[in-house]
């Protein structure tokens, strides 16, 4: 019989808490839609309108993700598994993208091409942005597979085609499917870049709603539509993950697998990944260039970046800190205590986060308006909206921390006397600390590049570098809006690199 581990009541009971917290924007939000009334509900919800933003919102999410799974896994299969020159700097500029929030990049392409707007503009903008969240996963997973089964179905005389499809691409479903998912539901909750370039989905339309026509109602009840769709995606990944097949390795020390020889083609193959870097981050780079010399120019520019750069440092500084205090005892609980009350609780954590940022803003406001009046218009309001946004963010690397750390220190300790509290204190926070550090980089930056809940929920007279970003954007001073823009994506580059150091393409290879 195994050994039993102690009860842990107290992180239970924080991590309710959590997510509670967390879940605030969402239970608020359906309790105002049900006061509007069934007759209003169904006045605003069965329109052509809704039927025709569902089918634009549903056929971006489809044409971007499918157009992110040919770049993702064509990329990845590249940088991992041929003899592509020069392939550790394409798996790097393969990952950048991530460091170019979607706004900056259709800002930087509305400035540059005249006319950039519109359904497939906005395809465009978001496959380039969102397909390193295909090619991370799916790269790890190809550097990682068991290369013993396919030489097995080589030897079986199975041709190199036949090989993957049959072999490697159902050893790396899970990656794939994840990436996939993960893009649909980036898509469905983006805003910023369907507002630039005037795409009609339902996060512009929700936005509209509210801040041009002041129709709460309409607003709600759209954003809740928006939340039956994210639902069905999160639905999806929860179906897809039990229906994934896993493969355990044949051999038992891993192996690198053999490159494919692309012979001639490695050179064409090097020249199609050229042309997507340049799309993705060239594009950016080159309008930004351009413009910086004339945004920094103007008299006070760079005492108005300051500020914004310094009111973003702290409001992300406060939002990572709530984030982190709430994601803690829930990522150890995950790790040191699995089970179905666990995985209910990690499962509902991630509801939130699938939630768009406006719509979150958007629920944060009515209930700082109308039950939490002192924190309306509070730094503390938007760090509640960032917590609840990126919760799963600090959950996921507080959980794989401790995860890692050996739980029988904490065993020893507890033989030793140590009451639960002093073991969480001396042990498993000096062994989580990693991770802790981690999740708070990694929640600080996304914070700073968040737009909507930023944009909602912010102090007044506070601006922030995304505020101030789109303030220009939205009246064409694309010169003014460059500097604010450069220094975002400067700060978003770190956590890009590292990220794709992390998924182990950049390591170099030891053979036997």
């Amino acid at each position: 019989m195994g050994r039993r581990r102690p009860r842990r009541p107290a992180l239970l009971a924080f991590s309710v808490l959590a997510v509670a917290v967390a879940s605030i924007p969402l239970v608020y939000l359906a309790v105002r839609t049900a006061e509007a009334g069934g007759d209003r509900i169904a006045v605003e919800l069965f329109t052509v309108r809704v039927g025709l933003l569902a089918v634009r919102t549903l056929g971006l999410a489809a044409v971007v993700t499918a157009g992110c799974l040919v770049l993702g896994v064509g990329t990845a299969f590249l940088v991992a598994r041929t003899d592509l020159p020069a392939r550790r700097m394409f798996g790097v500029l393969a990952a950048l993208p991530l460091a170019v929030p979607t706004y900056i990049a259709a800002f930087a392409w509305t400035s540059t091409v005249d006319g950039f707007e519109g359904f497939w503009a906005a395809a465009l903008v978001l496959t380039l942005c969102s397909y390193p969240y295909v090619f991370l996963p799916v790269a790890a997973a190809l550097v990682g597979a068991d290369p013993a089964q396919e030489e097995v179905s080589r030897s079986l005389g199975r041709g190199a085609w036949r090989t993957f499809t049959g072999v490697t691409l159902r050893q790396i479903r899970p990656a794939v499917t994840g990436g996939a998912l993960l893009v649909g539901l980036y898509v469905l909750s983006d805003f910023g870049a369907v507002s630039i370039v005037r795409a009609d989905t339902f996060t512009r339309a929700i936005f509209v709603a509210l801040d041009l026509g002041f129709d709460r109602t309409g607003a709600l009840v759209l954003s809740s539509v928006l939340v039956v769709l994210t639902a069905v995606v999160l639905a999806g990944e929860a179906a897809s993950r039990r229906r994934a097949a896993r493969y355990a390795r044949l051999g038992g020390t891993p192996r690198p697998p053999n490159r494919l020889s692309l012979g001639w083609a490695r050179w064409w193959a090097a020249g199609v990944l050229t042309a997507v870097a340049g799309l993705a981050l060239g594009v950016t780079a080159f309008s930004l260039a351009r413009r910086l010399a004339d945004g920094v120019s103007r008299p006070g520019t760079w005492t108005e970046v300051a500020t914004a750069a310094g009111n973003s440092l702290w409001l992300s500084l406060a939002g990572a800190a709530l984030t982190m205090l709430l994601a803690l005892p829930l990522g150890v609980l995950t790790a040191r205590a699995p089970g179905r009350v666990t995985e209910v609780l990690n499962r509902l954590s991630y509801l939130s986060h699938a939630l768009p940022g406006l719509v979150i803003g958007l629920s944060l406001v009515f209930l700082g308006i109308n039950v939490a009046r002192p924190l309306y218009q509070t730094a503390w309001l938007l760090a509640l909206g960032y917590a609840a946004l990126f919760l799963p963010l600090g959950v996921a690397a507080v959980t794989g921390a401790a995860a890692a750390a050996p739980p029988v220190l904490e065993d020893v300790a507890r033989s030793l006397g140590r009451g639960p509290l002093a073991v969480l204190c001396t042990v498993t926070l000096p062994l989580t600390m990693p991770g802790i550090g981690a999740g708070t980089v990694l929640v600080f930056l996304t914070c700073m590049k968040e737009l909507p809940a930023t944009l909602l929920l912010r102090p007044t007279g506070t601006d922030t570098l995304a505020s101030e970003l789109w303030t220009h954007t939205t009246v064409a001073a694309y010169a003014a809006a460059t500097p604010y823009a450069a220094l975002l994506v400067a700060l978003s580059a770190v956590p890009a690199w590292m990220l794709a150091a992390r998924s182990g393409i950049l390591a170099k290879e030891v053979r036997p």
